[in-house]
Order: structure tokens, then C-alpha cells, then sequence
């Protein structure tokens, strides 16, 4: 009885050969892929060989791309160059917001009509900064693959933030209830830096040299979500503080990493201890904006305040300085009223 041939690998029942190559991801994450069928194994891996030589060349004009593809592919190209968070942030930004109608349409297909709909309808859901960082990512995109488009899109107001600057006596009552801890190093190094989180977390004690403290590195959350240290996103975050001796002594038995947690975990301590002290509530950025703003009040020019703190321009400043300037409104409005009423007060009795 003679034997049944073994259908070799790649081999149809009816005796030709498939070979499949991959052709795209859809939005949803789903693969697909292309088949070609031969009479030989290796006719089938030619036809397959020039498609594929045939859909890159095409791929590389933006002709070809949509919306979805062009922004995968910018973050490709700036991968190398832009930090971790960043890239964290696009990529989040890719995945959730441009898998509807806008990021289907092909470059050529785009209008302002279509961008304004997304806009809109993201605005309904969505906070004011995060429609205009997924708008910054689309922009940023289109300046890359179609330089001649002209944006021309309304964006939702911007937000004023109600935030609460802290004032030296929360400061102090903080102090007295995380004494002895590690949040409490935390805590001076950015009233009194002031320092970030992830530079915090990234310090250690060959940073220290006796009064100063060389700021270098960032621990930062990379795209796939794993903490990683880094260099800072600016040059101006390198800088050279000179600290109190109060903090230098609160270092002084610290060996290797000085806070040993996260950023996300630091920020998880500082809440609890906030809430334990049932001071207002404040995030721990906030301890940054206490010591530039009482740094501007004791009249340290803003040129010293932005080189201590790290900052990159003086419009974050001025942010941070509407709390002092508040206090000091008020201040003098009651000046302006203690005086009117003092007025009145004479008038009323000469009359």
C-alpha cells in the first residue's frame, strides 16, 4: 500500500504553498495579515518578498498614512529625543483619544471641520488641558507629515486651578508631625530647595557636599510604566542649591539613596500626613510654590528664584506669586478701609 506524502510546511490540500506576512494593527490591536499562494514555496515568499517591498515604499509617503498611523509614526521618530514621561503621555494620549473617526482619516481626507468635531466632542468629557495636550500631539504630528495643512481650531478655555499655597505656620505645623520620618527630608528638601519629586527621589549622598547639593537626575515614570532615573527634562533643572544647615543635619545619617520610594509613593505619604494634621489641603508640588513665594516676598529677585527652583521661564513664577500677591491685596485693602472708616468716623462726629 503505498504511502500518503507528508504535506509539507506551508502546503494547501491542494498542493500549493501560502505564505503570510504581516499587514497592520487595527485601532483595536488586532493583527492582520497578508496571504499569497504559489505553486512553489518560493514563488509564494517572492510574491510576498515584493509586496512587502512594494507597501514600504508606499508607507513612506504621507499620502498613505491616517491620522492614527502619521502619530505612531512621529512617536517613532522622536522616541530618541523626547523624556520618558513624555513619551509616556503621548502614548496614552495616542491610544485613548485617536482610535475614533479623526484618526481613521487619511492625512490628504483631513479637515478643520473634522479636527473641530473631535475637539468638541472630547471637550464634553474631557478637562480643558488634557483636549489641549491630545491637540499639541496632532499638531506637533501634522508640522511633521503635512507641513502645508493649516490648523485652524477653537479649544476650550483654559482652567484657573484652585490651588492653596501653604504659609510658613503650615509648614511648621507639618514639620512637628512627620519629625524623625523620612517625609520629613522630603518635605525640606522642597519648602526649602525647592526640589521635585523625582528629584528628591532621585538624590543621593555623593549629590551632598557639605553645604550644597548638586541636582542632576530625575526619577521619572517611563512609557512602559517602570520608574526610571534620568537626566533632567531641561538644562535648567541642573543647578547647585546651597541648603540651611537644618536640612544638611537632617541628612547627615543618610547613606546611599536619600528617600527610598517613588514619587507616586512620597505623594501617598504626604497626602496621609496632610490629612492627619487636618491642615488645607495641598499637593506636595505645592511646597515649591511656598518657597518661591516666600522667596519673592523677602525681595529675592526673580532671576535667583528661577535658578534655585529650576525653572525654565518666569510665567510659572508669576503663577506662583498670585497667592503672595492676593495676601498682600488684601492687606492693603484693609489699609484702604481702616482709613475710610476712620474718615467717616471723624466726619460723623464733627457734624
Amino acid at each position: 500500500m503505498a504511502k500518503t506524502p507528508k504535506k509539507k510546511k506551508n502546503q494547501l490540500p491542494s498542493g500549493s504553498y501560502r505564505v503570510q506576512v504581516y499587514d497592520y494593527t487595527d485601532v483595536n490591536g488586532k493583527k492582520h495579515y497578508k496571504s499569497f499562494t504559489a505553486s512553489s514555496k518560493k514563488l509564494a515568499q517572492l510574491a510576498a518578498a515584493e509586496w512587502q517591498t512594494g507597501k514600504s515604499n508606499q508607507q513612506t509617503t504621507p499620502e498613505n498614512l491616517t491620522v492614527y498611523e502619521a502619530i505612531r509614526r512621529y512617536m517613532e521618530v522622536k522616541n530618541g529625543v523626547l523624556s520618558p514621561s513624555t513619551m509616556r503621555g503621548y502614548k496614552s494620549l495616542h491610544e485613548q483619544y485617536f482610535k475614533g473617526p479623526l484618526g481613521l482619516t487619511r492625512l490628504p481626507d483631513l479637515s478643520n471641520t473634522a479636527i473641530q468635531i473631535w475637539i468638541s466632542d472630547l471637550a464634553v468629557k474631557l478637562t480643558p488641558k488634557t483636549v489641549r495636550n491630545a491637540y499639541g500631539l496632532l499638531s506637533a504630528t501634522l508640522e511633521m507629515f503635512a507641513p502645508d495643512f493649516r490648523l485652524n481650531a477653537t479649544l476650550p478655555a483654559r482652567q484657573k486651578p484652585e490651588l492653596y499655597c501653604p504659609n510658613d505656620n503650615d509648614i511648621k505645623n507639618l514639620l512637628d508631625h512627620i519629625k524623625g520620618t523620612e517625609l520629613e527630608i522630603a518635605v525640606l528638601l522642597a519648602a526649602f530647595g525647592p526640589l521635585r519629586r523625582g528629584e528628591i527621589c532621585a538624590l543621593d549622598t555623593d549629590d551632598i557636599h557639605g553645604n550644597i547639593i548638586t541636582v542632576s537626575k530625575n526619577m521619572v515614570l517611563g512609557p512602559d510604566k517602570d520608574w526610571i532615573i534620568k537626566q533632567p527634562k531641561t538644562y535648567s533643572g541642573y543647578r547647585e542649591i546651597e541648603m540651611p544647615d537644618v536640612v544638611i543635619q537632617r541628612l547627615s545619617g543618610c547613606c546611599g539613596r536619600i528617600i527610598h520610594c517613588t514619587p507616586n509613593q512620597l505623594t501617598g505619604k504626604f497626602q496621609r500626613a496632610i490629612k492627619a494634621t487636618k491642615l488645607p489641603h495641598f499637593r506636595f508640588h505645592d511646597l515649591r510654590h511656598y518657597s518661591a513665594s516666600i522667596m519673592h516676598a523677602i525681595g529675592v529677585p526673580d532671576q535667583y528664584i528661577l535658578q534655585r527652583g529650576g525653572w525654565s521661564s518666569d510665567n510659572i513664577l508669576k503663577g506662583v506669586y498670585r497667592n503672595v500677591i492676593d495676601l498682600e491685596a488684601r492687606k492693603q485693602n484693609r489699609k484702604i478701609l481702616d482709613h475710610f472708616e476712620k474718615v467717616s468716623h471723624d466726619v460723623s462726629h464733627e457734624a
